[in-house]
């Protein structure tokens, strides 16, 4: 098995959890100091990473290790530097921004998801590194933004950085689980134009907000007309169609029928599932009685479906089996992440697997094991190796 630095990569984890790195122009943070981190770290152990300005003070920083050992495949380890904001302080216990360790826990905003797996993806390459050539090479990248429109990662595949590399894993908290498919995200905002009218006069007018209540009842018959369709998914679940947010009227004029409404929807895809025709779908549903409809579409994220016999999917599930000793356990990515970038804009396989649990992030008294830690940047070691050198 690969020596890793355990305690190197457990006390870098603590480092980036004390940075503040949500996105909060208001408060003045962002990802660069987190950021900054990752390549002074970087260029400790004599790599040469390349910065790469996302936006203002949101930079992506990659790193090409070369293995020395003769031509061969190049793999991306990927994580992101950005975290959710901590919310209400009074339902945490610890300090958000604390790094402590406590019963074998490390805790803070970003301990799981996900700057145990970034440092976990540096210290797996740079222990593959001392542990001597390898063939290929291995692209460490810190990717700004996962959390928000993902930008980071849009940015590293608009600059043509996907190029060169035949897989990625991505760090994301998968509580162990190997996840190469994940779920689809569409997200649409309807706009509805009627007539404004007196409330006591309906008749002169055109009321978008019945036209919204009836679009709402027919976004419930599309989901169950696309589950319907589209059995559940064995990692996946259901697809889900579900408005989010309806804007209309005001409140100080209740006696005023308004002239527009606006319905936001969050639609939840499995494989199989096509975003334009669902869009069209709304776009039909939304256009009735009068009231013109306008579709935008604000986020169109396909779900992403790799065979587990992909070799970057191959090489991980032998590590995993390696070094904790049992079989992979498959699973699925409930949301999207980067790596749902990465596989339909920059043509690359990927897959997702991670220290942390499912479901912890974004919470309060968030945490990762520190074993769980360790244990990921051994797989992560022993997984490059296979990939790199074919062994999977």
């Amino acid at each position: 098995m690969i020596d890793v630095d355990a305690d190197g990569v457990v006390e870098f984890t603590r480092a980036l959890v004390r940075v503040p790195s949500t996105n909060d122009p208001a408060r003045g943070r962002n990802e660069q100091p987190a950021a900054d981190l990752v390549e002074a770290r970087m260029r400790e152990w004599g790599w040469r990473p390349e910065v790469y300005e996302a936006a203002p003070g949101r930079p992506n920083v990659v790193a090409v290790v070369e293995g020395g050992g003769g031509d061969g495949p190049t793999l991306m380890f990927e994580g992101h530097t950005d975290v959710v904001t901590e919310g209400d302080l009074s339902s945490w216990t610890v300090d958000p921004f604390g790094g402590e360790i406590r019963d074998g826990k490390l805790w803070g905003r970003g301990s799981a998801d996900m700057k145990s797996g970034l440092a976990a993806t540096l210290y797996a390459t740079r222990a593959l590194q001392l542990a001597g050539p390898f063939p290929g090479r291995i692209k460490v990248c810190a990717l700004a933004d996962e959390e928000g429109l993902m930008i980071g990662a849009h940015h590293f595949v608009s600059s043509g950085l996907t190029a060169d590399v035949d897989g990625a894993i991505v760090a994301e908290p998968e509580a162990g689980e190997i996840c190469a498919v994940a779920k689809g995200a569409l997200r649409l905002r309807v706009d509805l134009t009627g007539k404004m009218a007196h409330g006591a006069m309906p008749q002169h007018g055109r009321n978008p907000i019945q036209a919204a209540g009836s679009l709402l009842v027919g976004l419930r018959s599309l989901q169950d007309e696309l589950q319907a369709g589209h059995p559940a998914h064995e990692h996946l679940g259901e697809v889900y169609v579900t408005p989010t947010v309806l804007r209309a009227g005001s409140e100080e004029q209740v006696n005023v029928i308004p002239a527009t409404a606006s319905v936001f929807v969050d639609v939840r895809t499995i494989p199989g599932v096509e975003h334009k025709e669902i869009a069209d779908r709304v776009a039909a549903l939304a256009s009735r009685d009068g009231i013109a409809a306008e579709v935008s579409m604000l986020v169109d994220r396909p779900p992403v479906d790799v065979p587990v016999s992909d070799p970057v999917v191959a090489a991980l599930a032998a590590a995993h089996r390696t070094v904790t000793g049992q079989e992979p356990v498959y699973g699925g990515v409930p949301g999207t992440t980067d790596g749902t970038v990465l596989t339909h804009w920059g043509g690359i396989p990927s897959v997702v697997y991670g220290p942390g649990g499912k479901w912890i992030a974004h919470q309060a008294d968030e945490f990762v094991e520190v074993e769980e830690i360790v244990r990921c940047t051994r797989v992560f070691a022993e997984a490059a190796r296979r990939f790199l050198s074919g062994d999977y």
